[in-house]
């Protein structure tokens, strides 16, 4: 079997295709609604953030956020999309008791950004899923209901609040890869400055379209399932959809086109809905918003204002610095952790011993408290002073973990006087080195004929035995060295 058709095998469950989409709505990072100028303001007193337009009354017209245009510009020029020269609102026709016009403004048949793409690396391969588009809409309002009194309430708030909808190709064939392109989006909206990314206050909500077929048969019936607000939640929902159709298929029922909510407490996802199509929506073009009109002038101010892309970032990573692709996709999370790195590492020289350390011992910690590595205690220039005393032989790594324990508990405190205080500079004097070595092994005899006669573990236990007689404080690489010439 050769690797691609491994591959092929690999992503199948029980013999089947996975095939995911995704629709995702990124709330834009704008002061005012989409077409009022009502501010927006997360966990507001009901309906304290809502105008007469945001309420449908009568005689009130909407009228455009040019930010909100310029933001899915930004996005467009990111994902490498066309960006329409014109493009046009419709009128989303449903009827819901948060929605007070009894329809959404939205865009269907032209909408503003056509095209692009999503690539990630998923392990050390590059995947690439293909977009459909990303289209401006107002979002709707929220109902509320109090369990207690058995009563229920419309929170106009968020109604016309600006979203970008983000829809994929159904390229996805596993829910790594589908995890893995929410993770990428969601970096490039929040590093790009259009959304602020948080998924527990609804900012950026995805959709996910899960569908299972033999291999080579048609699309399967998909299944969309709402609203997941977290990474987490967002791999339990997809894997448990994914077990349901196939146990459905297999006991002969056929999937029914329905939208479906997980509930993270049972773990299950669960019908709400039955799919609506587009033609269920009765879409029209909005009599009240002309033609959304974009200048070529326009898309290049916006462009010459964009920030340097993750991706491009990442490719400049790898050439300056020398990294290796895992780690520069790595580092470029986040502006902030990109500039902590670039900082470290311009300091000290030592570009992927700090890129080890802010992947591994930083990122542990900061993992740990549930802090991003803008609120890092440990800043990145007293990591560059760290990094430098491991590389020119002042501290063992394991003596510079001491050092960041201090560190992380105490901002104000210096790499040096820590070094000082708690006794953990290196042995590099060699002649005090061999003088411990020569002590290990006339003590030792017997091991040493071990490893003589060919017994590789007895050097390890040796160099342990310095190390112990050190008291931590030898150079292993040294010992290592030292303790080599004088077996030989």
């Amino acid at each position: 079997m050769n690797q691609q058709v491994k591959k092929e095998a690999s992503l199948l469950v029980h013999g089947y295709e996975v095939v995911i989409g995704f629709e995702t709505h990124a709330q834009l990072a704008t002061k005012s609604k989409i077409f009022s100028r009502a501010p927006i303001a997360f966990g507001a007193e009901p309906n304290t953030q809502a105008c007469a337009v945001d309420l449908a009354l009568p005689g009130t017209l909407p009228v455009m956020n040019r930010e909100a245009v310029a933001h899915a510009i930004r996005l467009g020029l990111a994902l490498g999309s066309h960006i329409a020269e014109q493009s046009v609102f419709a009128r989303k026709n449903y009827f819901y008791p948060d929605l007070p016009k009894g329809y959404q403004i939205s865009q269907f048949e032209i909408p503003v950004v056509q095209g692009g793409e999503v690539s990630f690396l998923l392990g050390d391969e590059k995947k690439t899923v293909r977009l459909v588009r990303a289209h401006l809409e107002e979002d709707a309002g929220k109902s509320l209901h109090e369990e207690f009194h058995g009563m229920s309430g419309i929170d106009l708030n968020r109604a016309g609040t600006p979203l970008l909808e983000i829809v994929t190709e159904p390229d996805m064939r596993s829910t790594a890869e589908a995890v893995a392109y929410a993770k990428e989006l969601h970096k490039i909206v929040t590093w790009i400055g259009i959304c602020d990314g948080n998924m527990q206050e609804g900012s950026f909500r995805c959709d996910a379209n899960v569908s299972v077929r033999k291999p080579g048969a048609p699309l399967g019936t998909r299944r969309e399932i709402k609203n997941l607000n977290s990474f987490k939640f967002m791999q339990q929902a997809i894997d448990y959809e994914i077990r349901w159709q196939i146990e459905q298929i297999e006991d002969g029922h056929a999937i029914q086109q329905a939208t479906v909510l997980f509930n993270p407490d049972s773990g299950e996802t669960r019908a709400m809905r039955s799919k609506e199509d587009a033609a269920d929506y009765r879409y029209f073009p909005d009599p009240d918003l002309p033609p959304l009109v974009v200048s070529r002038e326009w898309v290049e101010q916006v462009r010459a204002d964009m920030p340097e892309l993750p991706r491009q970032m990442a490719q400049r990573l790898v050439s300056d610095y020398g990294l290796p692709e895992y780690d520069a996709a790595t580092l470029t999370q986040s502006p902030a952790m990109a500039a902590y790195f670039e900082t470290a590492a311009k300091t000290s020289g030592q570009a992927k011993l700090v890129s080890n350390w802010i992947m591994g011992e930083v990122s542990r910690r900061l993992n740990a408290e549930e802090k991003d590595i803008a609120d890092s205690p440990v800043s990145a220039s007293q990591l560059a002073t760290l990094i430098a005393r491991i590389a020119d032989g002042t501290v063992s790594n394991n003596a510079a973990k001491q050092v960041m324990d201090v560190l992380w508990s105490d901002e104000s405190s210096q790499v040096d006087s820590i070094i000082e205080a708690k006794g953990l500079k290196q042995m590099n004097d060699s002649c005090a080195l061999e003088a411990i070595v020569d002590e290990v092994m006339t003590a030792n005899s017997p091991m040493v004929e071990q490893f003589r006669a060919g017994k590789d573990k007895a050097f390890n236990a040796l160099v342990g035995l310095v190390m112990k007689a050190s008291k931590g404080k030898a150079n292993p690489q040294q010992v290592n060295d030292v303790l080599k010439q004088k077996l030989q």
